[in-house]
């Protein structure tokens, strides 16, 4: 895989703003998609795209005009356009540019035209582009550029309001936890927090049918919460429209319960066509819930590392 790092593009913290928004594989959402067809309506391309930059793959969240949901990450463009992210990347004739001559997926694609404005948070990570892609040779006008650069704010103000949604949601879970409920009455009560996460949703959608794959989630829901000791306070909740579980779980034999969890993941990884990658983390009592989730979280990222 090519080396993405420098002393100005830190990979590893990217790659960790884009795993904290938990957008990459999710359900296709119509907001994006509105977002990619004002881009080719304004820019007056037959293509344009809402890509995120993965590890080692560029996924859309949508797309007009392109077939698949993703390619590798070493042959898009818009791997170039994340290097800077305030600026946006155009290519006026990709067959012109010494880095994209002998692409393979953009000479299969007729792509002659890139522009693409790259998706920024607010701490400076730049996690993908809204694109757009022409099969002539050409340029845009300062307008469209500027509507290209607008169209970018906007879908990273929709990631990061997604994200905060989440994120509340998560908090309320947490909260209402048991274990969590009795910590706020003493001075503080050990516990597990699991994170279990079902990895590209929108694959998984179109592969099994929305109806086919939430069976198999209110399934999985089923199995993990065997797994709990409701009498120690253990609780697992699934994430609204998502396939992310999470579980807090005591500290009295938590090892065989996160076992228990674990073998319910290699079982659905082995069934499904995607994996249920779990992410844990223990707490002593004297740190927030909270903090506890955002270490199982971390695990969880590095287990998504290893997948790939």
């Amino acid at each position: 895989m090519t080396d993405h790092s420098s002393a100005a593009f830190n990979e590893a913290e990217r790659q960790h703003a884009l795993d904290a928004l938990h957008v990459v594989g999710s359900l296709p959402e119509p907001a994006y998609d509105d977002i990619v067809k004002v881009a080719a309506a304004v820019c007056g391309t037959p293509m344009a795209m809402v890509t995120l930059i993965d590890r080692d793959r560029q996924w859309f969240k949508a797309r007009i005009g392109v077939d698949g949901t993703e390619t590798d990450r070493d042959v898009a463009v818009c791997d170039h356009a994340i290097r800077q992210p305030e600026q946006l990347l155009e290519v006026g004739d990709l067959k012109q540019d010494s880095r994209f001559v002998d692409n393979p997926v953009l000479n299969e694609m007729g792509a002659r035209f890139y522009a693409g404005m790259p998706l920024v948070t607010r701490e400076g990570a730049a996690v993908g582009s809204v694109c757009v892609v022409d099969l002539t040779p050409r340029s845009l006008s300062q307008e469209q550029r500027e509507a290209l650069q607008a169209l970018a704010r906007l879908t990273m103000t929709l990631l990061e309001a997604r994200s905060r949604e989440r994120e509340q949601e998560v908090a309320t879970i947490l909260e209402q936890s048991p274990l969590v409920e009795a910590a706020h009455a003493t001075t503080g009560t050990a516990c597990t927090v699991v994170i279990l996460e079902l990895q590209d949703m929108a694959t998984l959608a179109e592969q099994m049918g929305e109806r086919s794959l939430e069976r198999q989630l209110q399934q999985l829901d089923v199995a993990l919460e065997q797994c709990l000791d409701a009498g120690r306070g253990d609780s697992i909740n699934r994430v609204t429209g998502s396939g992310e579980f999470i579980a807090v779980l005591g500290s009295n034999q938590a090892a065989a319960t996160l076992a228990a969890l674990q073998a319910v993941a290699d079982d659905a990884s082995s069934r499904l066509p995607r994996p249920l990658l779990l992410g844990a983390a223990g707490g002593t009592g004297e740190e927030s819930t909270s903090a506890v989730f955002l270490r199982a979280d971390r695990e969880l990222s590095a287990r998504k590392d290893e997948q790939r």
